[in-house]
């Protein structure tokens, strides 16, 4: 049997993993995009769907302002323990921020109001063992250890940092295991770029000391010419059959030099054990296309909610929106909603340029090769538009917009690169009613649009790789974007997408 890599593609970084029974849960790191970390269902631990996010009100969340891809949320864990999912995660600029858990008895409903940690640093974990105890691991200084009490958050003793890693940068992300009777303490090394790791050690007690394994890194793609790199941050899980499997983090480049423009996407590894160490992957490595004797189960069913990868389509005639749409920061419902004439934007004074509250509704790029169309009905009034993105933050992206400037009503593209900003093509449009296409490929993005959805007419694009982690910076991925904006006013006439539709290119 064969599966490849990703299993979850676009921007789904930081994966941790769960199994209960026969169903394996996966979350993932999301930043300044609300809900905060979607959570995923498999049963084989290849074949996912999205059932909702762990963070859906305000009051569990409040996402900071400001420096784009580099602030919210950051490296979940998600644990069962006793009939109840744990998550806990990091918010690093909120208010209030730091390290704080959330716990749910039944994942497909709500989770709880926050629990917050008296820890600094980030990258949290929970490990629960044989006798109950509860275990936090975190990232400051270094990797620490400390029992906390999970009903109140409360250290139950002083933190121990426990092992530093191999001697790469940053190590962390790490997680705590006990198997046959060993405590694993695994960890990310190298930075989450070309040099990314997973090193591994343990020890018979839970504070240390803890020895190396002989053949770290145990993962790694660094110094080969895989297509997949920089991968890291990984989770262990066993499987039904008693199996192990990792899921880790990885970036898919879209050239050479480097540059990847979906994020980091979540991978999978099988992993058998040799003298008491894991063996992840193959030899170490994670290629696309992996064969295994078996999955970890059952072939996930189509249940009929959201496949990361597969297409798409959206009416936006139901009472809420589809799992796979995100905004930017905290929603303000007047800005962002639905109504009887399909989803409805209502143009903030701040242009997605901004780094404040907007009227953008984004989900992410999946597919190296895509077409995503936008069905919208918009009267602009002078200066306010509304439109269709491809967006990496508010530095970078590329939009089609319709528009009304010094009295015409026109289609623009706009290209806005760091501080580079310009309206690159402008041709005059009449009617309130255009449907409008981003061509996302591997090395460039084109926009195109009709009156009739039919009909297509180029009006212009850009370079992807201007797009990217490597030219944008920080953590997140691509994402495509429906936006209104009155650019520097509160807009008076509000736009509506009746239909909007995602497919990948074969």
């Amino acid at each position: 049997m064969n599966y490849t890599n990703p299993i979850v593609s676009g921007f789904n970084p930081d994966p941790s993993v769960c199994r209960v029974g026969n169903d394996y849960y996966l979350v993932n790191s999301t930043f300044e995009y609300f809900p905060g970390l979607p959570i995923y269902h498999s049963t084989d631990l290849v074949h996912w769907e999205q059932i909702g996010h762990v963070l859906t009100r305000d009051s569990q969340l409040k996402l900071p302002l400001g420096a784009p891809n580099c602030i919210g949320l950051y490296a979940p864990t998600i644990r069962y323990h006793k009939g109840r999912f744990y998550c806990v995660v990091t918010n690093v600029g909120g208010n209030p921020g730091g390290n704080f858990y959330v716990s749910t008895d039944d994942i497909y409903g709500e989770w709880s109001e926050p629990i917050f940690l008296d820890f600094g640093g980030i990258d949290p974990s929970f490990f629960f063992d044989e006798d109950g105890r509860c275990y936090y691991t975190g990232t400051d200084e270094g990797v620490f250890i400390c029992e906390i009490d999970i009903e109140t958050g409360k250290r139950l003793g002083e933190k121990q940092y426990a092992w530093n890693g191999t001697g790469g940068n940053n190590p962390e992300g790490p997680h705590l295991y006990k198997i046959n009777g060993w405590y694993y303490l695994m960890i990310a090394e190298g930075g989450t770029e070309l040099c990314h790791m997973v090193t591994i050690a343990r020890s018979k007690n839970v504070y240390g000391p803890y020895e190396e394994c002989p053949w770290n890194p145990v993962l790694t793609n660094s110094r080969t010419e895989m297509p997949i790199k920089a991968i890291g941050h990984a989770d262990l899980v066993e499987d039904v059959n008693g199996g192990w499997w990792a899921v880790c983090l990885g970036n898919r480049p879209i050239a050479y030099p480097f540059r990847h423009t979906m994020g980091r996407e979540t991978m999978l590894v099988p992993v058998v054990w040799k003298e008491g160490w894991p063996v992840m992957g193959v030899n170490g490595r994670v290629p696309e296309e992996i064969a295994v004797e078996r999955f970890a189960g059952e072939v996930t069913p189509n249940t009929g909610r959201y496949i990361p990868g597969s297409d798409f389509e959206d009416d936006f005639t139901g009472d809420k929106l589809n799992v796979s749409w995100n905004y930017i920061y905290n929603p303000v419902e007047q800005l962002v909603h639905l109504d009887n004439k399909g989803l409805c934007l209502h143009g903030a004074a701040a242009s997605i340029s901004c780094d404040n509250y907007k009227s953008i509704l984004v989900r992410r790029q999946e597919h190296f090769d895509f077409d995503a169309t936008m069905h919208l009905s918009f009267a602009p009034g002078e200066g306010e538009e509304a439109g269709l993105c491809i967006y990496m933050s508010n530095k970078h992206h590329y939009e089609i917009a319709l528009t009304k400037l010094d009295g015409e009503q026109c289609l623009i593209i706009r290209r806005q690169i760091g501080k580079l900003k310009a309206i690159e093509e402008k041709v005059p449009y009449e009617g309130s009613e255009v449907v409008l296409q981003l061509n996302g490929r591997r090395r460039e993005y084109n926009f195109s649009y009709s009156k009739d959805g039919k009909e297509f007419t180029t009006l212009g694009g850009g370079e992807s790789h201007y797009l990217s982690t490597e030219a944008g910076g920080c953590f997140t991925g691509n994402v495509i974007g429906l936006y209104a904006s009155g650019n520097g006013k509160e807009a008076e006439n509000d736009a509506h997408v009746t239909k909007f539709t995602y497919k990948a290119v074969k």
